[in-house]
């Protein structure tokens, strides 16, 4: 069966008659992969078998789709050929319909016999001369393109007990033109239909038609209910008295906070004007729980700290007690060092007691930073990744002096690793100025 979004695909290549039929196929082709190919053309293969399914030029396309699909085959070997056949032999069929299905089967033989795939089948019709065509015998055909008349495409045990998906309309009368956008198929009246509601009802069927047909409904006895046991969960039934409870945050007001999540939002990706910094601060100030709903996740704090440093400062600072704080430290502690990351840090410092292993990481982390950054390229790049540790050095001392002078550290517990840090970088002003704090406080 196909999906509504293969039908309607498949009825946009069945509509584009003015393209050229080898280009049609090969939409087909790249459209629809090769799995789904006999789902698809056996859909086509039911509408095909009811003559008033499809107009004269969709009936053409799905018949190319329906031979060439399978043309790298042999032609026994193709499902469909039987249908192909017998409708090139159909004497109430239309003649160019016939003409045109005996230039498909004969579209292997010759580069020449190909020609006429480079032509629309629109104006395949509008330019056919009957005179110029004669139609073989049926058991030619057979012979010549079958090694045996191919089986029907689908066997089913069921078969004889389903009914095909398309049925002729019995209210139709015969000889009709169901396909004239003024017909109206299901009352016979004229000027009721209009093409848009024929290609919807056969988009509709494409998506309903399936292999089994409309099967029987098999008729069985409810199964019998057995007791319920203890401790074992019942439907809820009305007619038992059951005691609901009630979700009194249903249908609640859901606006509350948007505006500080669309305020978010723009200081993931820039700087934030004053006014709205203001609106923020004041917003959380006065609902603190505003803050689970801002929409920051752990993953979207780097963006925030580097454009909107203050802001971070404040919504962490709010988030303190929150189960997820810890993925925010392990965020911050991992992003790459800057003078952001570093405020955000040292205010967090003084406004909240942050945890000494997070804190002795982060050190460790600037540190690091500092000592890693290396260039073996050329003299440019040398000199500007000079420039870069040097300037690093600088916060990341005058960092680490604010945290030792407020006592937010105790340094004893990186001494070692801080007065390599001060030796490696002594040429620096300030890392020699926080070796001078190291010492005073009798720590060298």
């Amino acid at each position: 069966m196909l999906n509504q979004e293969e039908s309607v695909r498949l009825f946009a290549i069945l509509k584009a008659d003015q393209k050229p039929v080898e280009e049609i196929v090969s939409d087909f082709i790249s459209k629809f992969p090769r799995q789904r190919h006999f789902a698809i053309c056996y859909s086509l293969f039911l509408l095909l078998e009811d003559k008033r399914a499809l107009n004269a030029t969709e009936r053409l396309v799905a018949f190319s789709i329906l031979y060439q699909a399978y043309s790298s085959q042999k032609s026994s070997a193709n499902p469909f050929i039987s249908l192909i056949i017998n409708t090139a032999c159909d004497d109430e069929a239309e003649k160019y319909e016939r003409a045109f299905i005996l230039q498909l089967l004969n579209s292997g033989s010759s580069s020449s016999s190909k020609e006429f795939l480079k032509q629309s089948v629109a104006d395949y019709i509008n330019g056919f001369d009957p005179s110029s065509h004669s139609f073989p015998e049926r058991e030619q055909l057979q012979q010549q393109y079958c090694d045996k008349v191919h089986p029907e495409p689908y066997n089913s045990l069921y078969r004889n007990a389903a009914v095909k998906n398309v049925l002729p309309d019995p209210d139709v009368p015969r000889g009709c033109d169901a396909n004239s956008p003024e017909f109206d198929v299901q009352t016979g009246d004229k000027s009721k239909l209009g093409a848009g509601d024929r290609d919807e009802a056969v988009t509709e069927l494409l998506a309903n038609l399936s292999l089994k047909g409309l099967g029987p409904r098999w008729i069985r006895p409810l199964p019998p209910r057995f007791p319920v046991l203890d401790r074992e969960l019942e439907w809820l039934i009305p007619d038992n008295n059951h005691e609901l409870v009630w979700d009194h945050g249903m249908c609640a007001d859901t606006s509350r906070g948007a505006a500080v999540r669309d305020l978010i939002t723009k200081a993931l990706k820039g700087p934030l004007l004053p006014t709205q910094y203001e609106q923020v601060v004041v917003e959380l100030a006065n609902d603190p729980k505003l803050v689970y709903h801002c929409g920051l996740t752990p993953r979207k704090l780097p963006e925030l700290v580097e454009n909107n440093p203050l802001i971070a400062v404040d919504v962490l600072t709010k988030l303190i007690n929150s189960p997820e704080i810890s993925e925010y430290y392990t965020v911050l502690v991992n992003m790459d060092m800057s003078l952001h990351s570093m405020e955000v840090v040292n205010r967090l410092t003084t406004a909240v007691e942050l945890p000494k292993e997070f804190v002795r990481m982060y050190i460790t982390n600037c540190i690091s930073s500092c000592q890693n950054i290396k260039s073996f390229t050329n003299l440019s790049t040398i000199l500007q990744d000079k420039y870069m540790q040097n300037r690093l050095v600088r916060l990341v001392c005058v960092f680490l002096q604010s945290l030792i002078r407020n006592r937010i550290i105790d340094v004893k517990d990186l001494f070692i690793e801080v007065q390599a840090f001060c030796i490696e970088f002594s040429r620096i002003r300030e890392a020699a100025t926080l070796f001078r704090l190291l010492k005073t406080l009798g720590l060298e």
